[in-house]
């Protein structure tokens, strides 16, 4: 099949539903996502979006605490829109029936870490799931806009397809025309043809054993960008969330960083209230110290975790604020008002990903790129908590913007040739390479994750080639699917990621590497950028 839209957005997170929404007004919309529309990363995301609404708290502020967490490597032209145009964006949602916590008939402002003032925006400790509620109301109700499920893209549509070289692009004047896409129930490659593409794929944790991550996050994005020929930037940054629920052989579960916000204390096995040694701000630091610190504690004491203490605190105050997270644990025996909460890092964020401008433009005509997928300029080296929503809804937003003002759209879309499996067979050995997945997430856990060395990253590089090889060499001769799909991006992702903390020869944000312990300003004061071209 081939279907022509306005607009194809790939996702379906707050990103891609703030961007169709927006572009619906413009022209007709197809959404692809490859589960159902509500499965994301916006949907697990706790804590909120922080947001300058308080009278005592300024856009300087706030602009201040993002470049501090950034650690050198934020644009402050891009940290400077989202904090301005922030505020605009909360009240758009209200207006669409997000139904945010409130105090006294004001939004309930939280703090979390590395923020200096209350300037969370949230819905209890659900508030991706709320926004996403609300977002797919409006989706359903529209005429303009069509939400395709189980429809996993394979690869943008660029000029190489032209002339059926299979080959990536080679150059970086590119057009981008849509993307070739697996329905997933039907196993049939559809055609989706659209003169503007906008990536909302959301994050690439899955490439990690431990992850805050769904299922999904296998950075299907930065991959199809990349192999096109679009620029990717700072992949070596990657966030790891310091709580997570330690359960042994059960789903990493996110205990959201408002719980520290509110008040709960890390401690040792013996109580110590051990953060106070690593930074003045104890368990109110940022992401990357204070899962450095635990990592620190983890390796020195042999624990498997640490713990969250929220005893301290009023306990009909816990479960009003935190309900998901109460129920949670309480389904492992754990009452957060009594208990200690054992919590481990596991990966949560990619900072870096598909390089764009203001707009969301990237270095491909015709393809956008918002969300966690994107690299804005907004984390630099370390994200600050709740930036991301933000940034989501702000550069979506600008990126219809832009698109209505500049006339992107055009009506000139070449012929673009057919699915093409000819020369394949189906996956009668797909048993040989099946553990691939799970080898990648070992290897990335165990010699990509908080701390790292050069001699960790080339040993992870050798064996990630080796795999990346054998991936693509099966994917060229088998019948499309959408584990080999994930497999393959994975596998590119997972290089990418290793190359790119290879090339930075010193210790900034979230990248740390035991070789280079400190910053170097003099030479590494820029982003990461590579690309196939």
């Amino acid at each position: 099949m081939q279907m022509k839209t306005d607009f194809l957005v790939i996702g379906s997170g707050i990103a891609g539903l703030y961007f169709a929404i927006k572009a619906a007004e413009m022209g007709t919309v197809a959404i692809i996502t490859k589960k159902e529309r509500a499965e994301s990363n916006t949907n697990y995301a706790q804590g909120g979006i922080a947001t300058v609404m308080a009278s005592d708290d300024s856009f300087d502020s706030h602009v201040a605490d993002t470049l501090n967490a950034g650690a050198g490597l934020c644009h402050k032209d891009a940290v400077e829109v989202i904090v301005h145009e922030g505020p605009s964006r909360i009240k758009e949602l209200l207006a669409l029936g997000v139904d945010f916590t409130m105090k006294n008939q004001q939004l309930d402002l939280g703090r979390e870490g590395g923020h200096s003032k209350h300037r969370i925006v949230h819905a209890a400790d659900l508030t991706g799931r709320e926004v996403e509620r609300a977002l797919l109301a409006k989706i359903n109700e529209h005429p303009n806009i069509r939400v395709f499920e189980n429809h996993v893209a394979i690869d943008l549509i660029t000029e190489h397809h032209l002339v059926k070289t299979g080959k990536e692009a080679q150059s970086q004047n590119t057009h981008c025309w849509g993307a070739y896409v697996l329905d997933a129930k039907s196993n049939t490659v559809n055609t989706f043809l659209s003169s503007v593409t906008m990536l909302s794929t959301g994050g690439a944790g899955q490439v990690y054993l431990h992850t805050t991550n769904p299922l999904i996050a296998t950075g299907d994005g930065v991959a199809m960008a990349y192999r096109a020929g679009a620029k990717i930037g700072n992949m070596e940054f990657i966030q790891f969330h310091p709580t997570t629920l330690y359960n042994s052989g059960a789903p990493s579960f996110l205990i959201s960083e408002a719980v520290r916000g509110f008040g709960g204390i890390l401690r040792t096995k013996d109580g110590t209230d051990f953060m106070k040694k690593y930074d003045s701000r104890g368990s109110l630091a940022p992401r990357d110290i204070v899962a450095r610190a635990i990592d620190s504690e983890l390796k020195r004491s042999g624990d498997e975790s640490v713990h969250l203490d929220l005893t301290h605190l009023q306990a009909s105050e816990i479960r009003s604020h935190f309900p998901n997270i109460y129920g949670r644990c309480l389904q492992f025996n754990i009452d957060i008002t009594k208990n200690w909460i054992p919590v481990v890092p596991a990966a949560h964020y990619s900072c870096g990903g598909i390089v764009t401008d203001l707009y969301g433009s990237t270095s491909i005509l015709g393809l956008f790129a918002c969300g966690e997928v994107s690299m804005t300029g907004v984390h630099g080296a370390n994200r600050l908590a709740s930036n991301s929503l933000l940034e989501a809804l702000v550069y979506s937003t600008r990126a219809a913007e832009y698109i209505r003002e500049k006339k992107v759209r055009t009506s000139m879309i070449p012929e673009i040739p057919e699915w093409d499996e000819s020369g394949t067979v189906n996956a009668d050995e797909w048993v040989l390479i099946a553990h691939d997945r799970k080898e990648i997430q070992q290897i990335m856990w165990d010699y990509v994750g908080i701390v790292r060395s050069t001699h960790r990253l080339e040993r992870a590089n050798r064996r990630i080639q080796l795999i990346l090889d054998e991936v693509l060499d099966f994917y060229r001769r088998t019948v499309v699917s959408e584990e080999l799909i994930e497999l393959r991006n994975l596998a590119r992702v997972a290089e990418l990621i290793i190359r790119s903390a290879l090339i930075r020869k010193e210790s900034r944000g979230l990248h740390y590497t035991t070789d280079y312990p400190k910053i170097n300003d003099i030479e590494w004061l820029k982003d990461t950028i590579i690309s196939s071209c």
